[in-house]
């Protein structure tokens, strides 16, 4: 029987989500904390946890709120849990919720929690758009103001250029390379052609159709009303094209290297509102409490590459070093989750796990060996559910262990890529 931390075992016992809907479409009125509260208050629900037993509540979330930063707190102001409830926030980017996973299950390793709750969520609906920095400092300036005639001289200053806002964009601070420029220099680099990637998008969707009409997916999602009127029902993601065709895929023009790139708007994940929640527990609570976990955590590992090579090929190093620390090989295990981010990034990522350098890069005798596609993203991936950075993590780990359940299998593995060059890998099994 595996261990993990001191002794230790961390169980997975449950993970509910709310529906993930493409960015200003039906959960665009809800905040990343409204979504995070509909997630945690239904896992509550399913579980028939008693919220006054939980010891701590970590969430993740890429874009936080300039009011209201620490999105964990909010959420565990829930009126499910007590007001002394520990709550903090983090963030690794498109990992945040497995950063939140993680961290709760050290303290549960620890011996310093039994019962924690962890998971993400985020609204790219509502990402805030910020002054320029000269409105910024004549706001600033006439907030200072003695007087009602200084205060209009000073915003007397402004001009047609101060009032142009900045958005976010998701880019590499370190590089300026969007997302989308990187997994296209990754297409490149790596030889994946157009029709590889435009075929392994229309799997995902395919799948994840599957995945809703025979209720896999739809079991793990808690349906919400839909603002303003909350007069009907979400209980689907609905980013899910079942009628997508190949030859629609391939019609579609390249978003960022227009010339010579490969990656559209069809073999990428969309932006992406929603949350997910995890309940975790160490095994004797979970034993004392009566619950049958899920899964138990054997391994994870975190690693790093240069954010201006290869930004979304840091799984390739995370893989192969979760499974020497749960002492296993690929062939051990019976399902694969990898988030998709773009069709070309799993792919770069699935040939790096096959390749021989990367395995030398880091330090390891042989590479992890190749996938088999029955074994991977079985109901689809983020290009077809969809990608709310900060929830994402959650939703593939209740996917994973959901799936290892129902096929009464043994070992899982799940990846995800993240900006800054940064990747993460978790083994789980279930015994």
């Amino acid at each position: 029987m595996a261990t993990f931390g001191n002794g230790r075992r961390v169980a997975i016992v449950a993970g509910v989500r709310t529906p993930f809907a493409r960015s200003g479409t039906l959960l665009k009125d809800y905040t990343a904390i409204d979504l995070g509260r509909l997630a945690v208050a239904e896992l509550v629900q399913r579980t028939a946890l008693d919220a006054s037993m939980t010891d701590l509540l970590v969430f993740g979330t890429v874009i936080p709120s300039v009011m209201a930063p620490n999105i964990a707190r909010e959420v565990s102001l829930l009126p499910h849990f007590p007001k002394s409830l520990q709550a903090y926030t983090v963030g690794r980017a498109c990992a945040s919720a497995n950063q939140a996973i993680t961290d709760a299950a050290d303290q549960i390793a620890l011996g310093h929690a039994d019962v924690a709750i962890a998971g993400g969520s985020e609204s790219l609906s509502q990402v805030p758009i910020l002054h320029s920095r000269g409105m910024s400092d004549i706001l600033v300036a006439a907030s200072k103001a003695r007087s009602l005639s200084q205060r209009l001289s000073i915003l007397a200053r402004l001009r047609p250029r101060d009032l142009v806002p900045i958005t976010p964009a998701i880019a590499e601070p370190s590089t300026g390379e969007t997302m989308g420029q990187s997994a296209d220099k990754m297409a490149k680099i790596n030889g994946i052609a157009r029709e590889a990637q435009d075929r392994f998008a229309l799997r995902s969707h395919q799948m994840a159709a599957r995945g809703h009409d025979d209720g896999r997916l739809t079991a793990e999602i808690a349906p919400v009303t839909v603002p303003p009127k909350h007069d009907s029902m979400l209980a689907a993601d609905n980013g899910v094209r079942r009628d997508s065709t190949y030859e629609q895929l391939a019609a579609l023009k390249p978003v960022f290297d227009r010339l010579y790139g490969t990656v559209t708007a069809g073999n990428a994940s969309p932006l992406t509102d929603g949350g997910a929640a995890v309940l975790l527990m160490s095994e004797d609570r979970a034993k004392a409490l009566g619950y049958t976990p899920l899964a138990y955590i054997r391994s994870y590992a975190y690693a790093a590459v240069d954010p201006g090579e290869q930004l979304l090929q840091a799984p390739v190093l995370a893989a192969p070093l979760a499974l020497q620390r749960a002492g296993l090989a690929l062939h051990d295990l019976d399902i694969i989750e990898m988030h998709e981010a773009f069709a070309a990034q799993v792919l770069s990522n699935l040939q790096g796990f096959t390749s021989q350098a990367w395995a030398d890069r880091g330090g390891f005798r042989a590479p992890v060996g190749e996938v088999d596609p029955e074994r991977l993203n079985v109901m689809g991936g983020s290009i077809s559910i969809g990608h709310p950075f900060g929830a994402t993590g959650a939703r593939i780990v209740t996917t994973l262990c959901n799936e290892l359940q129902r096929r009464d299998a043994q070992f899982g593995m799940l990846t995800v890529c993240a900006a800054g060059g940064l990747g993460h890998a978790m083994i789980v099994e279930r015994t």
